[in-house]
């Protein structure tokens, strides 16, 4: 009976496609908003910080639908996280990858959202925004500066990116759906 359950699963998901629920975090000023207008109009608008949310749809490839909450990263707003992670299918966490000072400040929220009940074994992709500046770490520097090899029990790829030209956007939000359609796949075994 499981097994039936599990092609039927396949068969209407390879049909109808991927639909998601993803939770896009990170702090204040890393282009979380920025990232979400540009995958939704292809524009880069003008964005002010983020004060609670925003829920947009977006289809970033072909058969993929995301509805995607972009929740505030300031200090004060990040106690609020928690509330969101319910039946999040994956997690997008957007990193400025000019701003190296604030890099153990991003490793310390991303490691409380992973060790939380709701968010176990949920994929996430980092998105190393801001590649087009001076300075940028590269996508392996920040897998070294997040300690990302000592995660367990998520399966993570980082991808470098920038928010107002889209470089990189759609490649990180593809490897993300496959981690994500795997886990769903897994999960309806």
């Amino acid at each position: 009976m499981g097994l039936l359950l599990s092609r039927i699963h396949e068969a209407l998901t390879s049909f109808y496609g991927l639909n998601a629920r993803i939770l896009l975090l990170g702090l204040d000023a890393a282009g979380k908003t920025t990232i979400i207008y540009k995958l939704k109009l292809n524009e880069t608008v003008t964005t002010i910080p983020t004060i609670g949310f925003n829920v947009e749809t977006v289809q970033p490839i072909k058969n993929v639908t995301f509805t995607v909450w972009d929740v505030g990263g300031q200090k004060k707003i990040r106690v609020l996280w928690k509330h969101y992670y319910i039946n999040t299918d994956g997690l997008v966490f957007v990193v400025d990858s000019t701003d190296a000072e604030r890099f153990t400040e991003a490793k310390e929220e991303l490691e409380a959202i992973l060790e939380d009940e709701e968010m176990k074994g949920v994929p996430f992709v980092i998105l190393a925004n801001k590649q087009d500046l001076p300075g940028a770490r590269r996508p392996e520097e920040l897998v070294e500066e997040l300690e990302l090899r000592k995660q367990r029990g998520h399966e993570w790829h980082v991808q470098g990116c920038c928010a107002t030209n889209g470089q990189g956007l759609v490649e990180g939000l593809e490897k993300l759906s496959e981690m994500v359609r795997q886990r769903k796949k897994t999960r309806a075994l």
